[in-house]
């Protein structure tokens, strides 16, 4: 890339060049030439838009862009909704909404609703729901792009009922829509099983369906067997395999069916089957690697798990926080204390990824499990951040286990020092008087027990009841 750029080589470098190629300097001399020639093309300045977002955070110089041109331009518009933050594309749309100066289009409620989609939450799905309302009364609903939109917004803000009324309201459905409502389905991991059986008979009717706008895809598999490892039938899962294979593609060649199959025959038990599908596939990605690290280390295979990370360099793969996160369980489960250890100061000195919180939890969760309390009560109090009360309650369940009172006193004091801001936190207080008061019970001192209970009752903290369900051959839940 030329430092300097000649007259109207913008043009070639706006259509040419993928925008990853250019930096910040790069785009804002093509800026200064379009001005420069007067080459006051909408078009143009789209793609510039869009260069800036990928280079820059900042939207004053998007806003500048966008007011460059007088009356305002509905392809910058849109351009300007799709490349900003979710808070200022919501800013801008309501300022030109009530203003009446752009007549929207179906691309606008597009963009505007796939940025509610990036945003969950409770205010953004109300917004949702008015923009939907606008989306029919100005008779955008026609277009198979608009409602498609709609169902991924309603999804990801977890209203699956509104996104499968929008679905069975449609009148035509492409590959996308369908792939949307089974994404939807299978994305709600919250224990609840049904949804995933849903997602699975919607792939039935699709395949019923049938035709070339609605034939499946890696991204319909790959929905399919998350659901398959949500529910824990590997038959299922067998069966997308089968599928994927005879009508899509080889799944060594495939890094995202790939994937989902290491993923789905690990969560199921089969690890030989997700080895095997690992060692064929040609390219692997991170989240390959981390599939098949989560897989060896949940089913407490450790040190394979840890010889599958120091393989991921000769791939050319870095591993990342996940990652760190799922070895770091690995070393937890299988006790390798000395490995874990030198795996968390390997994060950040060899591989270069800073530690978050849940992996100095791990260190924690690694050395209380093997006994070494004191060094885990060295480590949380030489931690560069705040240990939560996650952290603690995992030293002090250790300090139970272990049958360590006086460590278990001292934890249970800063446990105890942390304020209640809500109901939930209130109920998580309880469970800290039961366990402190559970370490005093193991090693016999009831007395304590008692004085524990009473601040309890002196402070209205009430201990929370347990539930079992059992689930009937009818699938109702007792």
């Amino acid at each position: 890339m030329p430092t300097t750029l000649p007259r109207l080589k913008c043009i070639s470098l706006l259509n040419c060049f993928p925008k990853q190629t250019l930096t910040n300097n790069n785009i804002k001399q093509i800026h200064a030439q379009l001005i420069t020639n007067n080459l006051n093309s909408p078009k143009l300045f789209s793609k510039l838009t869009d260069y800036y977002s990928s280079t820059s955070s900042n939207p004053n110089i998007l806003n500048s862009i966008f007011y460059y041109f007088h009356p305002p331009h509905l392809l910058l518009f849109n351009t300007l909704i799709k490349c900003t933050p979710f808070n200022h594309s919501i800013h801008i749309f309501k300022t030109h909404f009530s203003k009446q100066l752009i007549p929207f289009d179906h691309n606008t409620f597009n963009f505007i609703l796939g940025a509610c989609a990036r945003s969950p939450s409770y205010p953004t799905l109300k917004l949702g729901t008015q923009l939907h309302s606008l989306i029919i009364k100005q008779g955008f609903g026609s277009n198979v792009l608009v409602p498609t939109t709609l169902i991924h917004f309603y999804a990801n803000n977890r209203d699956i009922k509104s996104a499968r009324k929008v679905f069975d309201e449609m009148p035509d459905r492409n590959v996308v829509t369908w792939n949307a409502m089974i994404t939807g389905y299978c994305s709600l991991k919250d224990g609840n099983e049904k949804n995933a059986v849903n997602g699975l008979c919607l792939f039935k009717e699709m395949l019923m369906v049938g035709g070339s706008e609605v034939r499946p895809n890696d991204t319909t598999v790959v929905c399919l067997l998350s659901a398959a490892s949500q529910l824990g039938m590997v038959e299922i899962g067998v069966c997308l395999h089968g599928f994927a294979v005879k009508v899509l593609c080889k799944v060594e060649d495939d890094v995202f069916i790939g994937t989902g199959l290491v993923d789905m025959y690990s969560k199921c038990g089969c690890l030989e089957s997700a080895l095997s599908v690992f060692r064929r596939m040609k390219w692997r990605n991170v989240l390959t690697w981390t599939a098949m690290t989560t897989g060896l280390a949940i089913h407490g295979r450790g040190e394979e798990a840890l010889k599958i990370l120091y393989e991921m360099g000769s791939d050319g793969v870095k591993p990342n926080e996940t990652t760190f996160t799922s070895l770091l369980s690995a070393c937890c489960h299988a006790g390798l204390v000395e490995e874990g250890l030198q795996l968390f100061r390997d994060m950040e000195g060899k591989f270069g990824v800073v530690p978050w919180i849940q992996h100095y939890g791990c260190v924690v969760d690694l050395l209380g499990r093997n006994g070494n309390l004191n060094e885990a009560y060295d480590f949380i109090m030489e931690m560069p951040i705040s240990p939560d009360t996650l952290i603690w309650r995992s030293l002090l369940s250790a300090c139970r286990i272990h049958g360590d009172v006086v460590m278990g006193e001292k934890v249970g004091r800063f446990l105890l020092k942390f304020k209640e801001k809500s109901s939930e936190e209130l109920a998580h207080k309880s469970e800290d008087y039961v366990a402190l008061s559970n370490v005093y019970a193991s090693a016999g001192r009831w007395d304590v027990v008692e004085v524990v209970r009473k601040k309890m009752k002196v402070k209205g903290i009430c201990n929370q009841s347990g539930l079992s369900s059992v689930q009937t051959l009818s699938n109702d839940t007792l």
